[in-house]
């Protein structure tokens, strides 16, 4: 990478908090001056509904308890709804838009609003947004860093992630080899979460055995004029946060930056982070809107390290020694900029187009001192087409994807968390391409057949720089079709049954066997064929999201052959694989009216999220017909809130697995069940401020969080544990106007 662009990233990373500040001032100035001006454009109105108001009023009017599941559907009658009508921006839906578009997929999606988790948590971790999301698998490591899996996917994989692709405002997040960070992403930034389970994630193109999330952030036009939070609690948890929206004329903006730092539950784990998002938007004309997005984050991390299971259960604060000799750590600076450009070229047909690229620089001392720059880079293109055919209601998704991207990758020596030696240096290039297309055709009213496919055309190519050691280059080429057919039924206005099959391809990651020599173009295109049905709805007093599935798998990258150090294996192919399991979501006011009645009575809500996964070998020639390891069989999440309408809320909470799963695929070495509860109170108020005070693991209990995996373990030298972090509290205070 050239010194100027190195510069750039230094000098925009290194004044991030004076960026942070200058900019919500500028914002702030900007949106004063048009406080008596008009906040939203005439003549752009959604039949039906209202303009859309500031956020904190639509809050107020809210009639959905906060403590239900956010996944339920809308309201609205999917058929009947005009997906290309966006009521405030064109590039951006809101809450209820985005729950409507999902509401058309015949599969297992959901929409997380940030009303769910934001104003009664400390919104730190993305387990804090995922939480209630059955059939997600997300577990705290250390820090910012967790274990995300949806439907087993990545397993194989404890740092970064692979196997689900990351979007932010529909625009790609990821690397250009299948990589993601949880570091670079602010839950408090976020006015909803789209997940998208499997392949249920064709609307961006996406097509990966765990599917795809999209991060959307809030705009000029649903934001609060300024926003702020302080949120403290153990281990030295501390964050600050603000923010600021408004528009003027045909523009809006939003801003929004925090600053957060820890010591940890365990030695060797403080970090400190500092983020900022912010977006720009113009309305050219009634149907055509312009949006650009600048995300920048530092993030600095120290890594303790994976334990043994004694270690991790008898003394869980400690650090791997080795760790804290070489000081591992995990450092990312990224600037990242985007646009996308929605045009309305005709009622019911809409169009989106967009470009990215992103500058991220990785310093991770760990095994080796990891010296990596990213440049990524793509466009997009998508039109959503309406309209009636031969007196038949018909749905048009038609898309492409170009995501490129280089990494100079170089590794040294680690003395101490200080660079030695040069060990290996290479070139990593990836190019994607993706087409695909979608379509709903409603046979009935309240019945569509829904086809579409994918083609997938990949390249990864590593060019060896340090050639001391022999040449490593290589490289190797992927493409494949990926169909998809399915059925939605309506059967009213608040219930869905749907059943669908699919087929997903995943291209492998450079990094699969970065501790060895081999690299991505070592390994096989991982497909699999997903066969999908379930229901979901909603009643005046309850709700329930049910989806059972059943993936079968070719050349599932697993940990399948030894390597010379315990904690490691190299992954491979594995022959043929299984994955199946049920995820359900209910909710139900258990009582309501006990104090206060009439049409917002007071309620006693019961909201529970289980995951049974089934993931195990296929008669493989290694491993039989073992289970594959890195997660639970059963995983549940509840809570019990009593939530009264002047804003009060209490409540206890429960997360619990109650059989230990296996981390080595030869199913020697396991980790222990167990049972942990929690504790929240606090009062989010109708004028704009919110105060709470949440308890975790108060009976202080000793338990594994998340795993690493291998081929065969050995239990006195593994260390693949992660502790749970031990009892804390944690409480925060946020303001709004």
């Amino acid at each position: 990478m050239c010194s100027h662009k190195r510069g750039v990233r230094h000098f925009a990373v290194t004044l991030l908090p004076a960026l942070s500040t200058a900019a919500l001032a500028t914002s702030v100035c900007f949106i004063s001056a048009a406080a008596h001006a008009q906040t939203s454009l005439p003549g752009i109105v959604v039949e039906g509904k209202s303009q859309p108001v500031r956020r904190k009023a639509a809050t107020a009017t809210k009639a959905t308890p906060q403590s239900a599941p956010a996944q339920t559907p809308s309201d609205a009658v999917p058929s009947d709804s005009d997906a290309t009508q966006r009521a405030g921006n064109l590039t951006v839906p809101t809450t209820e838009e985005a729950q409507r578009a999902l509401a058309l997929v015949p599969g297992s999606v959901v929409v997380v609003p940030d009303t769910a988790y934001r104003n009664t948590t400390p919104a730190s971790t993305i387990k804090d947004v995922l939480d209630y999301v059955p059939g997600v698998f997300v577990q705290p490591k250390w820090g910012d860093d967790s274990r995300l899996s949806i439907r087993g996917s990545g397993l194989s994989r404890n740092f970064h992630l692979r196997g689900i692709q990351l979007y932010m405002d529909g625009i790609p997040i990821s690397t250009a080899d299948g990589f993601g960070d949880f570091q670079e992403l602010d839950p408090t930034a976020y006015r909803y979460v789209e997940v998208y389970k499997g392949p249920n994630a064709l609307r961006f193109g996406a097509a990966s055995l765990g599917g795809a999330i999209n991060f959307v952030t809030p705009n000029g036009r649903d934001a609060d004029l300024f926003g702020a939070s302080v949120d403290f609690g153990s281990f030295g948890f501390k964050r600050l946060q603000a923010s600021s929206g408004g528009a003027q004329g045909p523009a809006d903006v939003f801003i929004t930056g925090s600053w957060q730092e820890q010591d940890g539950f365990r030695e060797h784990s403080s970090g400190e982070s500092k983020r900022l998002s912010t977006n720009l938007g113009y309305r050219l004309s009634e149907d055509l809107e312009t949006r650009f997005y600048l995300n920048a984050n530092e993030v600095r991390q120290r890594i303790p390290g994976s334990l043994t299971k004694d270690a991790a259960l008898q003394n869980p604060e400690s650090a791997a020694p080795f760790n804290v000799l070489n000081d591992w750590q995990r450092n990312i600076d990224t600037l990242r900029f985007a646009n996308k450009t929605s045009w309305r070229v005709a009622p019911g047909t809409l169009v989106e187009v967009g470009a990215f690229g992103v500058d991220r620089h990785l310093m991770h001392p760990i095994f080796q001192w990891l010296d990596y720059h990213y440049d990524d880079y793509g466009t997009f293109g998508r039109l959503l087409d309406e309209r009636t055919i031969g007196g038949f209601k018909n749905r048009l998704l038609v898309g492409v994807n170009l995501h490129n991207g280089s990494v100079d990758a170089d590794q040294y020596v680690n003395t101490g968390g200080q660079k030695g030696a040069l060990l290996s240096s290479s070139k990593n290039d990836s190019r994607n391409f993706t087409a695909y297309i979608e379509n709903s055709f409603y046979v009935l009213r309240q019945l569509a057949i829904v086809t579409g496919t994918q083609y997938l055309d990949a390249s990864r190519r590593l060019t060896d720089k340090f050639l001391g050691d022999g040449n490593q280059s290589g490289q190797n080429s992927f493409d494949a079709w990926s169909p998809k057919a399915g059925l939605l039924w309506e059967v009213d206005r608040n219930w869905q049954v749907y059943a669908n099959v699919a087929r997903s391809a995943e291209v492998p990651s450079f990094g699969e066997n970065s501790f060895s020599a081999a690299s991505a173009f070592d390994a096989e295109l991982q497909t699999a064929t997903t066969l999908e049905i379930g229901t979901r709805g909603r009643r005046p007093d309850y709700t329930w999201d049910l989806a059972l599935y059943r993936a079968n798998i070719d050349n599932e990258l697993l940990c399948t052959a030894p390597f010379p150090v315990a904690d490691f294996c190299v992954v491979r192919n594995a022959n043929k694989t299984i994955h199946q399991g049920i995820e359900a979501a209910f909710g139900a006011s258990v009582l309501k009216s006990m104090f206060v009645g009439g049409e917002r009575p007071d309620r006693l809500w019961l909201n529970v999220a289980y995951t049974f996964s089934d993931f195990r070998f296929d008669d493989d020639p290694l491993f039989g017909n073992n289970e594959i390891p890195g997660a639970p069989r059963h995983y549940l999440r509840a809570e019990l809130l009593y939530r009264h309408p002047a804003g009060f809320y209490a409540g206890p909470n429960v997360e619990w697995v109650p059989e230990a799963y296996f981390v080595d695929s030869a199913n020697t070495l396991d980790t222990e069940a167990y049972a942990i509860w929690g504790m929240k109170a606090g009062w989010d108020g109708r004028k704009g401020l919110s105060v709470y005070v949440e308890g975790r693991n108060l009976s202080d209990g000793r338990y594994i969080a998340s795993t690493g995996i291998t081929n065969v373990a050995n239990p006195a030298v593994t260390n693949l544990f992660e502790p749970g972090t031990g009892r804390a509290v944690f409480a925060g205070v946020k303001v709004a106007w």
